[in-house]
């Protein structure tokens, strides 16, 4: 089992914002400032993300096929955290709704954020 992750920024200031209020809509907080100008964000105690400049120096790029998924507390949660995204300016991956085989208890959301990391919002039953 995964403890945390990270991806990296070009833009330290607008990743942060952005973060913060999409992972606040699901109670993940900023835990700290990162020495790259990021952030480390956090729930319960738990370090979950960071948003954070390379520690090579080099660009941050996108990895094809990487997504990362935030579970939310409820569908509600998840509609938040997808309609906050695009608010801020982030784009669609795939509208909130029932995913898996025969609809089951699988609501997803998927959006990129302001540099085009794929990002899930999920409730399991």
């Amino acid at each position: 089992m995964a403890s945390y992750c990270t991806l990296g920024t070009n833009d330290p200031a607008k990743a942060v914002a952005f973060y913060d209020a999409v992972l606040g809509t699901a109670g993940i907080e900023r835990f700290f400032e990162h020495p790259s100008g990021g952030a480390v964000y956090g729930k319960d105690g738990k370090v979950t993300f960071g948003i954070i400049g390379p520690f090579n120096k080099e660009p941050a790029t996108v990895g094809n096929g990487t997504m990362i998924g935030f579970e939310g507390a409820s569908r509600d949660v998840v509609d938040a955290m997808h309609a906050k995204a695009l608010e801020l300016g982030g784009t669609c991956e795939g509208a909130p709704g029932l995913r898996g085989p025969d609809g089951g208890d699988f609501y997803f959301a998927y959006f990129r954020d302001l540099e085009g990391n794929k990002l899930c919002a999920f409730k399991i039953g």
